[in-house]
């Protein structure tokens, strides 16, 4: 991460929601799995530097959506949970800057650099990633607190949550991000 002031760097926390714990009872599986352990140590750090943090939070308006927001996936993992002052900014699509007051809030407070993680990394991780760059943010998108599902495409074909995963990170890193470990965003935080 650059030398920026700190103030001028946000976390933005995606879809940590319980929707995909039952996904993954229903036995869909995925990769990183220690990826909400990841995004827990940051919002930590983040918190003890008086950092700002939005939360992405997904509103399923689909009949028969894992994400309605009277059902039990829409709740947020405890470890993500917001506490007081920090936003939930909610979205209804897979980016997090449609139909919502993220890019306002951001450019209003004056931050450039986006930290971002959470969950899955090929949708509404990535969709939020590339309007970040598009908008001009520097996105820094946390390679090991973000995570996906195996998935079967159009063809009949088979991919790993795992090469889904790193296919997506080789999409974005360069053109619309810089991929990242939280260990080094927390280094780079700890050093400020």
């Amino acid at each position: 991460m650059n030398a920026d002031p700190p103030s001028r760097t946000a976390l933005i926390v995606i879809d940590v929601q319980c929707a995909f714990d039952a996904w993954e009872a229903a036995g869909k599986r995925r990769n990183n799995v220690d990826a909400v352990t990841r995004i827990a140590e940051m919002l930590a750090v983040f918190r003890g530097k008086g950092m700002p943090i939005f939360h992405i939070r997904h509103e399923g308006i689909r009949p028969g959506s894992s994400f309605v927001r009277d059902g039990a996936g829409y709740s947020v993992r405890d470890e993500a949970r917001e506490i007081e002052g920090e936003p939930v900014i909610v979205k209804r699509v897979n980016s997090a800057f449609i139909g919502t007051d993220l890019e306002q809030r951001l450019r209003a407070s004056g931050i450039d650099t986006l930290v971002i993680c959470g969950a899955t990394t090929n949708h509404c991780v990535e969709t939020t990633t590339r309007m970040a760059g598009n908008l001009g943010f520097d996105a820094r998108l946390v390679r090991d607190a973000t995570w996906t599902f195996d998935r079967v495409g159009p063809d009949g074909d088979r991919h790993s949550a795992e090469q889904i995963h790193a296919m997506t990170l080789a999409n974005l890193n360069g053109e619309f991000a810089s991929i990242v470990s939280a260990a080094e965003v927390v280094a780079s935080l700890n050093s400020k």
